[in-house]
């Protein structure tokens, strides 16, 4: 086979008279490509349902949990509940899926951005990292428990003030991680302490100058005991 030969058979060339050929490899990689990422994209929101609450006997179900699911109490922002949850379900779908405490955002979904950012037993974590099975009787605190009896939290209110937010997906994490921060005394009182402190989550829009002064000027609220 000259040169000629070998490249006529090597590329396929369009011919109109030709039948349909059988499903290219090309087609069948893209096929079993989407497929393959609809399967693991696939959210394991079915993997969890709620169970009701301990402190309210109507709402609890006599059924067990699902195979191979695990029910499991946590206390979040002062009330507990009862879900059951798979083993790889993480702390943050438990929350927005179980609980519908939407106000925790998921962004990176990789620990890198802070928008999923709870307190957990008084600590901040990224909730994304995070499988709900081994939060089982943990105290949890969500963006949602920072309101008590339609009163803004002081960190709520001094973002408001100084406008430190522009699009607010990051918000809900920024606040709870300065609410951490606050309550710290190992860490600084300085702006750069502060930027330091709370380097762990993005704000896309750059509001930066802005959440730092937010966090400053709540800082006497949050020491003072008043949150």
């Amino acid at each position: 086979m000259d040169d000629r030969e070998r490249l006529e058979a090597e590329v396929s060339y369009y011919d109109p008279t030709r039948q349909p050929a059988s499903p290219s490899r090309r087609h069948f990689l893209k096929t079993a490509g989407a497929s393959g990422l609809a399967v693991a994209a696939a959210p394991a929101l079915s993997s969890v349902s709620y169970a009701g609450s301990p402190d309210d006997p109507d709402t609890q179900t006599d059924a067990p949990p699902a195979e191979g699911a695990r029910r499991i109490t946590l206390t979040v922002n002062g009330r507990r509940h009862q879900l059951d949850v798979a083993p790889n379900v993480i702390l943050l779908d438990a929350l927005r899926h179980g609980l519908q405490l939407t106000g925790t955002k998921k962004g990176c979904d990789h620990g890198q951005c802070g928008a999923c950012t709870i307190l957990v037993n008084g600590t901040s974590i990224n909730s994304c990292l995070s499988l709900a099975v081994t939060h089982d009787g943990d105290e949890i605190t969500t963006v949602e428990g920072l309101e008590k009896d339609g009163q803004q939290h002081p960190l709520q209110q001094a973002f408001l003030e100084h406008d430190a937010y522009q699009c607010g997906y990051c918000t809900a994490g920024q606040m709870m991680s300065a609410l951490a921060v606050l309550q710290d005394d190992d860490i600084g009182t300085s702006d750069a302490d502060v930027r330091e402190a709370m380097s762990g989550n993005i704000c896309r829009c750059g509001a930066y100058k802005n959440i730092v002064a937010a966090i400053q000027s709540a800082r006497g609220a949050v020491k003072g005991g008043k949150a």
